[in-house]
């Protein structure tokens, strides 16, 4: 658990709801350093994934909740707590992009279904013309490309993360994890195939 994490989201309503509750309330995290700094394993676990959830604050003071996908790699982690990825043409709604333009506090989910871990991270956002910026959009480009072109960078400064617990967590596995995962199963049939066939052969 990273103190910066619960310094900032443990306000005075929260310690309150702790001892209406359960009669105590977490440590007050005084000290916490300013940012929680990333270490090899936040960075490994995020350039792993293929999707995240990331959520912004509307103009109008509403949480807006937003999925992201691309091949794995597709969030890169760019600096010591500074993470990048390419925003492309969409439905051209654009209210993660507006909210943004007025309060740039950002939270992203990331999840490993298969593994059972999720990574919560708080930063600052920035987005950035695409046009303005052709360097960063070749840096940053997904691997593998992507059918719409870029239109946007976005750039968030990390002040912390946590990490949940496993529990309640239903293990989910992709295509291509399922199929890593049943490659024994296909040899140890052929094996068999085979064999039954020999000895089909020699009755």
């Amino acid at each position: 658990m990273a103190d910066r994490y619960m310094h900032t989201v443990l306000t005075p309503a929260v310690l309150e709801a702790e001892r209406h509750y359960y009669g105590r309330t977490y440590p007050d995290f005084e000290g916490a350093p300013k940012v929680d700094a990333l270490t090899a394993s936040e960075v490994a676990f995020i350039e792993d994934r293929d999707s995240f959830y990331m959520a912004t604050i509307t103009e109008n003071g509403w949480p807006y909740l937003q999925h992201r996908g691309g091949r794995k790699g597709f969030l890169k982690v760019t600096g010591e707590n500074e993470l990048m990825f390419a925003d492309h043409g969409g439905n051209r709604q654009m209210i993660s992009v507006g909210s943004l333009a007025v309060n740039d506090r950002v939270s992203l989910f990331l999840m490993d279904y298969p593994a059972r871990e999720r990574l919560k991270i708080l930063g600052h956002a920035k987005v950035l013309d695409a046009r303005e910026h052709p360097d960063l959009v070749e840096r940053i480009a997904p691997p593998g490309g992507h059918a719409a072109k870029v239109e946007r960078i976005m750039v968030i400064d990390v002040l912390s993360y946590d990490w949940n617990c496993p529990k309640f967590i239903t293990p989910r596995f992709t295509p291509a994890e399922i199929e890593t995962a049943i490659v024994p199963l296909k040899n140890r049939i052929a094996e068999l195939e085979a064999q039954l066939k020999t000895y089909q052969s020699e009755s």
